[in-house]
């Protein structure tokens, strides 16, 4: 998504925000990954705001290498033929030749039907933000530089899991998340950044690699440590990025901590086990794994999770075209309505300087069983 990313409201800010626009996916509320999976059956109202096209109306289509999302479609199928109306295209997928681009173009074109996605107003346009998967450093045990802890979703809670819990600071200043520390990591801000994100990798300091997943949250709702900073006078917009609060964070290392639990909510992980293969992006809200550069977050009351959607937009501060085959298999709370949609960049801080830079207009076409 969409997990999260925050967004900074007031009204001066946000005339400062028109200005430097690639900032804002950094400061939007959306961590897609930090969303448990949601009902993908979409309103009766939403047939409404699909309009039928042809092939030929999909900008880009036939210059699209399709067969990059082919294996996600096909990661997506288990849960989409549980469907009568998406049962015999996924037990017809699983014939076509994985490797014949071709082939694959034909089985979409054949079997499909491409429906224009449309607002509530009637605009066919929207935001396409983007999000990525975070990489930390970090120990199971706590010792030298790794004192800052990302906590499990406590036991006690899973009988009740969408009560609404005390804020962040309360629990860590009660002390009753002790005892509940999943790994600790040797920086505060990017631990709160995995938070808004939902999920990431830690690089442990026994040379293994750990897989953190959203594994539930306090449900309290977001108010972002940037927009604190920037009221306050602390960082400009421009410095509202993660090395820009790492410098802050560095100037006044006694802060820290309090400027950070100014926001409420608090995310909790769990480890992903280890035959989830290094190779493999993050599980979505679909619960199958995402693919860089095809996974899509989307709203699913709007939007079947697991279809296929072509989206045309363009490349971050570019006027470059991105327009490609995707695959709805991710949500975020900020990702709301027909045309809105978070672009899963992939894992590492290249991930992350194209998913900051990313709030670009999009136009989204769902691909339907005929």
């Amino acid at each position: 998504m969409p997990l999260p990313r925050p967004i900074i409201g007031a009204a001066h800010t946000l005339r400062q925000l028109a200005r430097t626009a690639w900032l804002l996916p950094l400061l939007m509320l959306g961590a897609c990954s930090s969303q448990p999976p949601a009902p993908s059956t979409p309103s009766p109202a939403t047939s409404e705001r699909m309009q039928p096209m042809a092939w030929q109306a999909l900008p880009g289509w036939r210059d699209d290498h399709v067969i990059a999302a082919w294996s996600a479609f096909l990661a997506s199928c288990p849960r989409l033929a549980k469907k009568p109306r998406w049962t015999s295209v996924c037990a017809d997928a699983e014939h076509v030749d994985p490797l014949d681009e071709s082939g694959i173009t034909r089985f979409f074109e054949t079997r499909f039907q491409p429906y224009r996605l449309t607002n509530d107003d009637g605009s066919t346009t929207g935001t396409i933000t983007g999000y990525y998967e975070p990489i930390l450093q970090g120990s199971r045990d706590r010792h030298g530089p790794y004192q800052t802890p990302l906590y499990r979703f406590p036991n006690a809670w899973q009988a009740a899991p969408h009560r609404v819990r005390a804020e962040q600071r309360t629990l860590l200043e009660s002390g009753v998340l002790r005892g509940q520390e999943l790994v600790w990591v040797d920086d505060p801000v990017e631990a709160a950044f995995l938070q808004i994100q939902g999920s990431g990798r830690v690089r442990l300091d026994d040379g293994e690699t750990m897989r953190v997943a959203f594994a539930g949250s306090n449900n309290q709702p977001f108010r972002s440590f940037n927009r604190a900073l920037i009221e306050r006078g602390e960082i400009d917009v421009s410095e509202a990025t993660l090395p820009g609060v790492r410098a802050w964070a560095r100037r006044h290392p006694g802060r820290v901590k309090e400027m950070l639990t100014v926001n409420p909510r608090m995310v909790f992980f769990r480890e992903l086990d280890s035959d989830h293969s290094a190779t493999q992006g993050p599980i979505g809200a679909l619960g199958v794994p995402l693919t860089a550069e095809r996974s899509l977050a989307v709203d699913p009351s709007r939007i079947p999770l697991g279809a296929p959607i072509f989206l045309s937009t363009t490349q971050p501060l570019s006027k470059e075209p991105l327009q490609r085959l995707m695959v709805a298999q991710d949500t975020g709370s900020a990702i709301k309505g027909s045309v809105r949609a978070d672009f899963y960049w992939g894992h590492g801080e290249a991930a992350g300087k194209r998913a900051a830079r990313m709030k670009q207009d999009g136009r989204l076409w769902v691909l339907m069983p005929k």
